[in-house]
Parts: C-alpha cells; sequence; structure tokens
C-alpha cells in the first residue's frame, strides 16, 4: 500500500509539482465530471421520478454535463496555455527575468519560437512567475467560464429546444407530456431545467 502511496505521490509530482495551472484545468473538469454523474445518479435513482419523467430529465442533464465540461476544459485551458506562452517568450515578464535574459539575444526574446525554459541559464524567478501566471489565468479562465459562457450557451441550447416544440406544434403535431405527468408539470419541469442557477 505504501509502494502504491509512493509512486501515487510521484506521479503527481510529475505531472502537476511545476504546472500548478494544470493541475486547476485538470482538477476543476475532474469536479464538473463527478458533479454531472452525481445530477444524473440522481434522477436515475430517485424513486419519486418516473420512468416517463426520467425519459425527460436524464437527456437534458446529459447535455447539461457536456456543455459545462467542454466549455470550461476549453476556455480555462486556453486561457492558461495563451498567458503561458506570453511568459515563456518573454513577451510578459518581470524586471528581474528581463535583467538576467540581457546576456541573450534581444531580437530573439518576445518571438514565437523563443522559449526561456529552454535556456542554459534559466533566470531563477521564472518557474515562479511563470506557475503564478498560469494559476491565475486558469482561474480568470474558470470565472469565465462558469460565470458567463456556460450560462449563455446553456439558454441557446433550450432555446433552440423551445423553437423545435414550437415548430412541431405549428406544423399541426400537437405537444404531449410523457405519459404519467400532466402538460402543467411538463412545463414546470422544462422551466426549472432551464431556468435555474449554474449547478456545480
Amino acid at each position: 500500500m505504501s509502494n502504491l502511496f509512493s509512486s501515487f505521490k510521484s506521479s503527481l509530482y510529475k505531472n502537476y509539482g511545476e504546472n500548478p495551472g494544470k493541475m486547476l484545468v485538470h482538477t476543476g473538469v475532474l469536479g464538473w465530471i463527478l458533479s454531472s454523474l452525481a445530477q444524473v445518479s440522481a434522477v436515475v435513482f430517485n424513486d419519486k421520478i418516473s420512468p416517463e419523467q426520467k425519459s425527460f430529465l436524464i437527456p437534458q442533464e446529459i447535455a447539461d454535463a457536456g456543455i459545462n465540461i467542454a466549455s470550461f476544459y476549453l476556455i480555462t485551458s486556453s486561457f492558461k496555455n495563451v498567458a503561458s506562452k506570453l511568459v515563456s517568450t518573454g513577451k510578459l515578464t518581470t524586471k528581474g527575468i528581463r535583467n538576467a535574459l540581457s546576456k541573450e539575444d534581444v531580437k530573439k526574446i518576445g518571438k514565437l519560437d523563443f522559449n526561456i525554459g529552454e535556456l542554459k541559464n534559466v533566470p531563477k524567478d521564472y518557474k515562479p512567475f511563470k506557475n503564478g501566471v498560469d494559476v491565475v489565468a486558469s482561474t480568470i479562465g474558470s470565472i469565465i467560464s462558469c460565470n458567463i459562457v456556460t450560462p449563455i450557451l446553456r439558454n441557446q441550447y433550450a432555446s433552440k429546444k423551445q423553437k423545435e416544440a414550437l415548430a412541431r406544434m405549428n406544423n399541426g403535431s400537437q405537444m404531449t407530456a410523457p405519459r404519467g405527468i400532466s402538460m402543467a408539470q411538463y412545463q414546470k419541469l422544462s422551466s426549472i431545467k432551464y431556468s435555474s442557477g449554474l449547478k456545480v
């Protein structure tokens, strides 16, 4: 057991020890996955919800999970990667790092193919600064994703589904609620689903 724990610690350090921003992104995605599984499981194993209601709610929960996870990962990792690139090329730096780079070819600093981390003499302040910027960028990306982008995407998805339902009604096919619940209950479930706040 102790060997297994040691291997686990070594693996964590190898992958995230010098890259806390990456760890923040991956743990955030893991959190969304576990939260989504809990949401779906709560519907699946709830005896008070009829099979007809479940057939409506489960696909909606899965669709929401996909939106939540994809938007979080794409936006947060993009923010982190851009910030990391700015630091590694020297476009975003500190006075101490700039002074340490004074021996390098000034024309290369700031170019996309320039990487401070690959220099023979890496400035001592570089890694702590880069890690700090990665964490800040990942945090900003996660805030924008969770509080702005995800709710917008969820609303667009709900709007699309509503338009599809209205189109079916306009084409002469009457929209009916799933068996076991009334139309009023069906509409209430739909409104709760799409007007509720962000679930974490």
